[in-house]
């Protein structure tokens, strides 16, 4: 194991089930991950594997067939899966989300229908939010849904779902004014929104009536796994399939789930940090120049200690968020400090073993080129640094209020 980010207090079911995690990585992640990435191929194989080991229902309670594991075991999963490839935690990472919505907010029936099924991977899941012209500004969300006897007709389009062509249950975020005046709606968007579950087939194209997965769209870097468009033209969905049984709630149940996924996007920079700080310090120890290794020169010295003071800060502030939101407390401020500063301390990392690497960090030869190009999702995934720092001053304010 590294001397870095190492966590106190954990179980020996814990350490277990990190070692399998890590020894899987090592061992069916790492070797393939960059090949694969230059493909932009789908890791079906790491994924197959991932089920084997029961990470698809870790946080899936055991009465449903999971593991029943802590968001601090799941995001130490998540660091160390992202240390190999980052596209594969964001594979199970919004599956996780959509499964801790349904077993946070869910009706017993749309529990027993999925969760079983997620727990094994045979159902997977993807969640939708965003749409073409949102950006961070959820109030404006457009797509609708309108209820017509029995169903719901959906209609509008989404943007950036992260497997949206592999997942076969979608969370979508849609408007449903019903019980609310124009007013009333105007006064508060949120209070209008509502999530609703959508069944659909594997792939790209019509995947059901009504809806339609155009492609992947190309990226600069988080490759592998497939980010799409989503696109409703008179859906239909039963109305049993509003998460919850109660309209008006969908922001709730959003804004939930994007607080754990925080954590993960957290623990993502965290091993993106890890595995960059890896690539340098050995690097500099192969490396020679002026007669020497390049890590005997002070300037490189510098460097490695302030890249694994950063990975060490980062992956204790995770670790605090994590257990904070396991404890059934608040952690919006935590979440949000922890994916800020892991963030933006991933990038730096990174840049900074590009640098160690010199020229070669530039050829597609050596792994941190690849880490190079994925560490800027981190930036803008899950919210804009802007609006953790939105979240981080309003809450620090509420936590400060002035009395009298």
């Amino acid at each position: 194991m590294s001397r870095l980010a190492q966590t106190a207090g954990l179980t020996d079911v814990q350490q277990e089930i990190l070692s399998t995690v890590r020894n899987f990585v090592d061992k069916e992640i790492i070797p393939v991950a960059t090949e694969l990435e230059h493909r932009d191929a789908y890791p079906t194989e790491i994924v197959e594997g991932l089920k084997e080991l029961g990470l698809f229902g870790l946080m899936i309670p055991e009465e449903y067939g999971g593991l029943g594991e802590s968001l601090l075991t799941y995001a130490l999963c998540v660091e160390e899966i992202a240390r190999g490839w980052m596209s594969v935690s964001g594979i199970i990472n919004t599956h996780f989300i959509v499964a801790y919505m349904l077993k946070q907010h869910g009706t017993q029936e749309q529990k027993d229908t999925f969760l079983p099924r997620m727990a094994l991977g045979e159902v997977r899941g993807a969640f939708s939010m965003s749409e073409p012209a949102l950006g961070s500004d959820v109030s404006a969300i457009s797509s609708k849904g309108v209820r017509q006897g029995d169903e719901y007709v959906l209609d509008g389009q989404k943007m950036w779902l992260t497997n949206g062509g592999s997942s076969t249950l979608v969370a979508v975020l849609c408007r449903s004014d019903e019980g609310h005046s124009p007013a009333e709606v105007a006064a508060a968007p949120h209070r209008s929104m509502t999530t609703f579950l959508v069944e659909k087939e594997a792939g790209f194209g019509e995947v059901r009536p009504g809806l339609t997965i155009p492609g992947k769209i190309d990226k600069m870097g988080y490759k592998g796994v497939d980010t799409t468009e989503l696109i409703m033209d008179g859906l239909r969905i039963p109305a049993n399939r509003v998460l919850g049984g109660t309209t008006g709630r969908g922001f709730y149940h959003m804004m939930d789930g994007v607080e754990v996924g925080r954590v993960n996007v957290a623990a993502r920079g965290c091993g993106v940090a890890q595995r960059a700080f890896e690539l340098g310090v050995s690097y500099a120890q192969q490396r020679q120049t002026f007669g020497k290794p390049i890590a005997q020169h002070q300037a490189i010295q510098f460097k490695l200690a302030e890249m694994a003071t950063k990975v060490e800060a980062a992956h204790a502030m995770m670790v605090n968020a994590a257990r904070k939101k396991d404890s059934g407390e608040r952690n919006d401020l935590e979440a949000g400090m922890a994916k800020y500063l892991a963030s933006e301390y991933c990038k730096e990392v990174v840049e900074d073993a590009f640098r160690i690497h010199g020229g070669y960090g530039f050829s597609k030869e050596y792994e941190i080129e690849r880490l190079y190009r994925e560490a800027p999702m981190l930036l803008i995934g899950e919210g804009t640094a802007e609006i953790q720092k939105m979240i981080i001053g309003r809450r620090l304010l509420e936590e400060y209020r002035l009395q009298g």
